[in-house]
C-alpha cells in the first residue's frame, strides 16, 4: 500500500470534515470510503454545485468551498459544478414562487465571476471545473423520459416547499418539478463520492443519491452544512437581506464588517469559516469561556484571517492596526476624509444619501437597516432618523457600524 497522496489518516480526515456539520449520510459509509480511497491511493470525487443565478459569492456560500479546500488539500479530487443549464431553470427551494428565468448571456456572464472568484479559496491546479450544459443539452426525450420514471410525483412532493405552496394553493410548475431530478442527475453523470451543500439543499442531495442507486452507482455521501447568518445575527446572509460580506468586498469592509458582528456569532463564523486546526478553535473558545481571551482580541484574529485570505497575507495586519488606530485606541488622528455641506443657520442633511454616494454603503435599505440598528453615530450619538439636523459652521464625525469615519464640515 502506498500513502503518499495521503498524509492524513481517515479518521482524521473524518474529524476534520465534521466541523461545523449539521449531518453526515452516512457517517460509517464516508469513513469506509475514505479508508478505501487511503488504502488504493485513490481519490474521491468530491461535488459542489451551484448555479450562477447572481454574479457575487459572500463569506456564506465560502462555508461549503472552505470544506472541498479541506478535502482538496487531503489530497482528494474536487470538482465544482457550474449549474449554467439548471440556473435557467431556477432552484424552487425557499421559494413561494416561481423564480424569474435567467438569459444565457446572464448566466455566462455570471458563471466567469463564479469560476474567478472560487479561486480565491481553492487551488486551481487541483479543481476541475464542470458545467452541467455540458451533458444536459445532449439528453433527448427518450432518455428523459427513462430518468423521470426512476422517481416519483410523492417523492418531490414531498420537499416541503412544494408541499407547502400545494397546501396554500400556490402554483407550481412542471419545470419546477424537474429541478432537483437534473441536479441529481449530475451526481450520476459525475460519478461524485461525496456531495456538499447547505441545509437547504438537503432533498436535492438526496435525490442525487436516490438515482445514482436507480442506475447502479454507489451512492454519493452528503456531507451538509449549516446557512450562516449575516451581519444581522438574524437571517442567512443574503444579497437582497444586505446583510452579506462578498468576496470582491475591500480589505477594509471585510475587516471593519467581520469586528461589527456579535460575540455569540463570532464564534459560529469560526467553526464554519475559520481554516484554523480544531484544536486550536476550542482554544480560543475556552479562552472567552474562562474570560483568559477578550472577545474583541478573538474577533480581530478572526477578522485577520479572512482579510488575508482573499487580499493576501499581511494585509490583514495592516486593517488591524488601522482599525485599532480608529477605534480601539480611540484616536481621531488619522486624516479622516471630510464632506462639506452647504447650509443656512441649521439645515437637514439626508445621512442615507450621503452613505450611499460616498460608497460607505451599497444600497439605501442596507443604510436604513444600520440606522434602524442603532449603528449610526454623529460626534458619539446614535442617530435613528435618516434626516439629522446640522448647524452652520460645526464640524460632526459620523461613524457607520464599526467601518467608517468622516467629518461633516458645515459651511
Amino acid at each position: 500500500m502506498s500513502s503518499s497522496r495521503f498524509r492524513v489518516t481517515p479518521q482524521e480526515q473524518l474529524k476534520e470534515i465534521r466541523r461545523g456539520v449539521v449531518e453526515i449520510i452516512s457517517e460509517d459509509e464516508l469513513l469506509k470510503k475514505l479508508q478505501s480511497s487511503y488504502e488504493s491511493n485513490q481519490p474521491l470525487i468530491v461535488k459542489l454545485g451551484m448555479d450562477p443565478s447572481r454574479p457575487d459569492i459572500h463569506l456564506g456560500h465560502t462555508v461549503v468551498i472552505q470544506k472541498l479546500k479541506l478535502l482538496q488539500e487531503f489530497g482528494h479530487e474536487v470538482h465544482f459544478l457550474i449549474g449554467d443549464f439548471t440556473a435557467q431553470i431556477g432552484d424552487p427551494t425557499g421559494r413561494n414562487k416561481v423564480r424569474q428565468q435567467l438569459t444565457k448571456e446572464e448566466v455566462k456572464k455570471n458563471a466567469k465571476t463564479y469560476q474567478d472568484q472560487i479561486f480565491k479559496i481553492l487551488d486551481p491546479e487541483k479543481t476541475r471545473i464542470d458545467y452541467n450544459s455540458h451533458w444536459l443539452h445532449s439528453v433527448d426525450l427518450s432518455q428523459f423520459l427513462q430518468i423521470l420514471m426512476m422517481s416519483t410525483v410523492g417523492q418531490v412532493l414531498a420537499r416541503d416547499d412544494f408541499s407547502e405552496r400545494l397546501s396554500k394553493e400556490q402554483p407550481i410548475f412542471l419545470h419546477e418539478f424537474m429541478y432537483p431530478i437534473l441536479q441529481g442527475y449530475d451526481s450520476v453523470v459525475m460519478k461524485a463520492d461525496i456531495e456538499f451543500g447547505g441545509t437547504d439543499q438537503k432533498f436535492n442531495l438526496l435525490m442525487g443519491r436516490h438515482l445514482q442507486k436507480c442506475f447502479n452507482i454507489s451512492p454519493q455521501s452528503l456531507i451538509i452544512l449549516p446557512l450562516l447568518e449575516g451581519l444581522d445575527g438574524v437571517n442567512k446572509m443574503s444579497k437582497s437581506l444586505d446583510n452579506y460580506i462578498a468576496l470582491t468586498d475591500s480589505a477594509k469592509d471585510i475587516f471593519g464588517k467581520i469586528m461589527s458582528i456579535s460575540d455569540s456569532l463570532m464564534l459560529k463564523y469560526y467553526d464554519l469559516l475559520s481554516s484554523k486546526p480544531t484544536f486550536l478553535i476550542e482554544k480560543i473558545k475556552n479562552g472567552l469561556a474562562d474570560g483568559s481571551l477578550h472577545p474583541m482580541m478573538a474577533k480581530k484574529e478572526l477578522a485577520e484571517e479572512l482579510v488575508d485570505r482573499y487580499h493576501g497575507l499581511g494585509v490583514g495586519a495592516k486593517e488591524k492596526k488601522l482599525f485599532e488606530e480608529l477605534f480601539s485606541k480611540k484616536s481621531l488622528t488619522t486624516q479622516l476624509p471630510v464632506v462639506e455641506f452647504a447650509c443656512d443657520e441649521q439645515s437637514r442633511l439626508n445621512l442615507v444619501s450621503l452613505l450611499v454616494e460616498k460608497g460607505f454603503v451599497r444600497s439605501r435599505s442596507e443604510a436604513r437597516r444600520l440606522l434602524q440598528q442603532r449603528a449610526v453615530r454623529v460626534d458619539g450619538e446614535v442617530v435613528t432618523d435618516e434626516w439629522f439636523l446640522c448647524k452652520k459652521g460645526q464640524t460632526y464625525v459620523l461613524r457607520a457600524g464599526k467601518l467608517t469615519l468622516l467629518k461633516i464640515s458645515v459651511i
